[in-house]
């Protein structure tokens, strides 16, 4: 795993293997330890950011570029 520090100087652990397919590219896991045993969010590797959000359905969405995951699962009913 990578150490990368955050903007507030946090140090978080990217998983480059672990891997969500994004709109512009991949959501890398993050971790809040090394071993990977306490999973923080995700990592836009599109712009570096961990500026980013996720719903319910599991669509992540980075603030920073728009990236976007599209959800797991979702339902017409909900348009």
């Amino acid at each position: 795993m990578d150490a990368t520090t955050t903007a507030d100087g946090r140090t978080l652990y990217v998983d480059r293997t672990e891997a969500e397919r994004g709109s512009k590219g991949p959501f890398l896991a993050a971790y809040a330890d090394e071993a990977g045993e306490s999973r923080w969010g995700y990592f836009c590797s599109n712009c570096a950011s961990f500026d980013n959000a996720m719903d319910a359905m599991g669509r992540i969405k980075c603030n920073g570029c728009a990236n976007i995951k599209k959800p797991d699962e979702w339902d017409a009913a909900h348009e």
